[in-house]
């Protein structure tokens, strides 16, 4: 059954994910904040700034104003920067619509408070909503989603209907969505694993080979986990989609930004010089401090989230880092 739904955020991601909606056949209005977007995608049907190569949906409808995209939705979805989230929220709050999934595909974990998007929902919603927040996280290129290539992700929610109402939204012939009950565990995935890709892309920035990467992606894997299991989450999740899947992707994939990021601090740029000259966001650059403070807060050895945090941070050299994670004291596999 077709559903009016709101997409909030048009970066990539959430062209991406609204023209997917369109294309289904339901009723999708997208917000931007920049009302010359606006203007632009409905001009040329085209989001020329994050999207460019990706015409988009005769039957989507733009606005920047937030009231009209949760007018009348019967599932909003909030694909906001991480650290903008609460902003957006907020000011949505007055204007969302009672009973519907308020679903999150943002990845990453607010510097302040250090929550994760599902916990900032909890924290500004009443608890007679939060059966309906959801989240979605998984391997999944916004180009490659765009280019309908077959992707499969994950949707977490706490009540199995609002889980379903979301899996049946957005499940297409190319975009295959599981359902699983482990918020805390689909999210700490999606943000951890953004920093474990600028390590990674650091890794091939400074030459090293498959074997390092194969290291830092299964060590980051233990180290995801270890801190999912102090924060209450399912240790299964990480061996699913919005765990190793997604890890596996953002590490290896060329069009990862995280590890495009890497990569370039790697060969010597510095963060200021790499971020002035982007235009799109790499969550792992700021979900590196919320993880690492995250990490001293429940007392869970990070190693590689720590020298990230030391490298993009405070200037720590590229090559000590991986001299000290390499010295560190031997110990079991499983420890």
């Amino acid at each position: 059954m077709a559903k009016r739904i709101g997409v909030i955020g048009a970066g990539s991601w959430g062209t991406t994910l609204a023209n997917l909606l369109a294309c289904k056949g339901h009723e999708v209005t997208l917000w931007a904040y920049e009302p010359e977007l606006v203007a632009g995608m409905r001009a040329t049907g085209i989001n020329s700034a994050f999207l460019p190569d990706t015409p988009l949906s005769p039957s989507l409808r733009y606005t920047d104003s937030l009231a009209e995209a949760a007018a009348g939705a019967s599932l909003l979805l909030f694909v906001s920067p991480t650290q903008v989230m609460r902003s957006v929220l907020l000011q949505i709050l007055p204007h969302l619509p009672s009973g519907i999934p308020l679903v999150t595909a943002s990845k990453g974990i607010e510097l302040d408070t250090l929550l994760t998007m599902s916990q900032l929902f909890g924290e500004l919603l009443p608890a007679s909503r939060h059966r309906e927040i959801a989240v979605l996280s998984g391997p999944s290129f916004a180009r490659e989603v765009a280019l309908r290539l077959p992707t499969a992700v994950t949707v977490a929610a706490t009540d199995d209907d609002v889980a379903r109402q979301v899996q049946n939204a957005f499940t297409t012939e190319t975009f295959r969505v599981y359902t699983n009950r482990d918020l805390v565990g689909v999210e700490l995935g999606g943000a951890i694993k953004n920093v474990i890709a600028l390590a990674a892309g650091i890794s091939d920035g400074l030459g090293f080979g498959h074997n390092t990467r194969a290291a830092l992606i299964t060590r980051g894997l233990a180290e995801m986990t270890r801190l999912g299991r102090a924060l209450g989450a399912d240790p299964a999740t990480f061996a699913g989609l919005a765990g190793m899947g997604d890890l596996v992707l953002t590490c290896t994939g060329d069009l990862s930004r995280n590890r495009s990021v890497g990569i370039r601090i790697g060969r010597g740029e510095t963060l200021e010089e790499i971020l002035t000259s982007m235009t799109m966001v790499a969550e792992g650059v700021k979900t590196t401090r919320s993880a690492w403070m995250l990490a001293q807060r429940h007392g869970v050895e990070m190693p590689i989230i720590e020298q990230v945090y030391r490298i993009i941070h405070q200037g720590r050299p590229a090559r000590q880092a991986v001299i000290e994670l390499m010295t560190r004291n031997p110990k079991a596999e499983g420890a």
